[in-house]
């Protein structure tokens, strides 16, 4: 009799501690946006970007002037991809996707004779590519 008692003590125990519903958590949708965005960044054209280093090649307030420099450095350096990116007043030529430190270094000592006021910055840079 006392093993039955017990036993009927025991499940209802059990039961009283289960929940019946899940748990349902209010958010902001905006929230996994933001998760997500955080996750893996991207550029503005979409692309994946990652922690890395680029040489600037110059910079000037005239978009012709740059347009020449990075003409100039992509029949020097046809592999490397160039940008162009306004910061204003001025125009930045900036050059490669470097993950390390020494890549960039190769570039920047290649461009020193044509650039000489080039130098290493870190920044997020697109994921190289894999040619």
């Amino acid at each position: 009799m006392k093993n039955a008692i017990h036993i009927l003590f025991v499940l209802l125990s059990l039961n009283s501690f289960g929940q019946t519903e899940g748990i349902e958590i209010i958010k902001d949708p905006r929230v996994d946006g933001l998760v997500r965005k955080q996750a893996f960044p991207l550029s503005a054209s979409g692309i994946p970007q990652i922690a890395g280093y680029r040489v600037q090649l110059a910079f000037d307030s005239d978009k012709k002037k740059i347009d020449a420099l990075r003409s100039r450095f992509i029949s020097m350096n046809p592999t490397v991809e160039t940008y162009i990116i306004y910061n204003a007043p001025n125009y930045l030529l900036k050059a490669g996707d470097c993950r390390n430190y020494n890549d960039a270094e190769k570039i920047r000592d290649a461009s020193n004779k044509t650039f000489p006021a080039c130098f290493i910055v870190r920044e997020m840079i697109n994921l190289p590519r894999l040619d």
